[in-house]
Parts: structure tokens; C-alpha cells; sequence
């Protein structure tokens, strides 16, 4: 289970207000817990705040001759969109082109993780596991992808069930490279 702060009293009692200013009462047997449950499942759902790159990297690069594109795809992922707090759901294809180090296989999944697991816009969270690779690995160049289901356009609003959103971010070789960029994009399935 990921690191997170202690549990806030605060937050606790806030739900509770919550419930009350919805019209419900916070009493009764299915709700007594309830403000305690989703304050802890608030700090779970956030728990990318409790971290930071040096701490997810812990120290795994590599060194590596390979000059070549390396690539995690379809790593799932989970945010809470800033503007109505509600989940957007999808998964992020992160590559880059390792200048004499690679990074931990897993640790790419952790980047992603911690950024997702804090109030986001999904244009943000794009570019800052780009920047991250980018600030770790040192790379000749990293693209990401996340295509994501957003539950406030799904759920309220527009109410458009089929929808989904894609962003990307393409820095160094593959911001500068049509050729780098289509590999990248035909290995993720979005070019022909």
C-alpha cells in the first residue's frame, strides 16, 4: 500500500457536513461510517502528494548501451479530475531513447501512479510524466500517451457515455522526429 498521511480529523468531519448539506443524515445506520470511509479513500485516491520522484525512482537506472525507443504501454491509470472531483480512468503509453541509462521497468508505472494519484487535469498530468522521464532518464527524447474516460463528462454534464480524451506530449527526438514519433505512435496502435 502507498505511503499516506496519517488520517485527518478534519477531513473526517468535512464529509460529515457534506452528507448534512445534501439533506442526509449522517446518523443513520448506513451513513455512520461513511464520512470516515471516504475521507480515508480521499487521502488513498491522493496519495500521489505523500511522494516525489527521487523517492519512486529510488535509484534505478541502469547503465545500457541501448540507443533505442523503450516503451511501457497501456499502463492503467487513475486521477481525480481537479474541477469536479470525480475519477478519470484510462492508461498512459510512455516511451523515451535512453542516453546510456535506462530506468526500472516498474518505476515508469510508479511515475504514472504518483502523478495520477493527485487533483489533475489529464493535459497536466500528460506533461508531467514526460518531464519526469525526461528529468530522470535524460533521454534523446520521451513521448507520452493517455487516452482516458472521464466519469464528470460521463456522469453529469454532457453525459457522453462513448467518450474519451487523448493527449500527448512529444519532447526531443520525438517532438523533432516525424519518423521517431510515427514508431512510437504505430507501436501504440494510433497510426496506420
Amino acid at each position: 500500500m502507498p505511503r499516506t498521511r496519517a488520517m485527518n480529523p478534519e477531513l473526517h468531519r468535512q464529509y460529515r457536513e457534506i452528507l448534512l448539506g445534501l439533506g442526509e443524515n449522517p446518523d443513520r445506520e448506513g451513513l455512520q461510517d461513511t464520512p470516515q470511509r471516504a475521507a480515508k479513500a480521499m487521502q488513498y485516491l491522493c496519495h500521489g502528494y505523500a511522494q516525489n520522484l527521487k523517492e519512486v525512482v529510488n535509484g534505478a537506472l541502469f547503465a545500457s548501451d541501448n540507443d533505442e525507443m523503450v516503451m511501457v504501454k497501456d499502463v492503467e491509470l487513475y486521477s481525480l479530475c481537479e474541477h469536479h472531483l470525480l475519477p478519470f480512468i484510462g492508461k498512459a503509453h510512455v516511451a523515451y531513447i535512453p542516453t546510456g541509462k535506462v530506468l526500472g521497468l516498474s518505476k515508469v508505472a510508479r511515475i504514472v501512479d504518483m502523478y495520477a494519484r493527485r487533483l489533475q487535469i489529464q493535459e497536466n498530468l500528460t506533461r508531467q510524466i514526460a518531464e519526469a522521464i525526461q528529468q530522470v532518464t535524460d533521454a534523446a527524447g520521451v513521448a507520452v500517451v493517455i487516452e482516458a474516460q472521464h466519469m464528470c463528462m460521463m456522469m453529469r454534464g454532457v453525459e457522453k457515455q462513448n467518450s474519451s480524451m487523448v493527449t500527448s506530449v512529444m519532447l526531443g527526438a520525438f517532438r523533432d522526429s516525424a519518423r521517431t514519433r510515427d514508431e512510437f505512435l504505430k507501436l501504440i496502435g494510433r497510426s496506420n
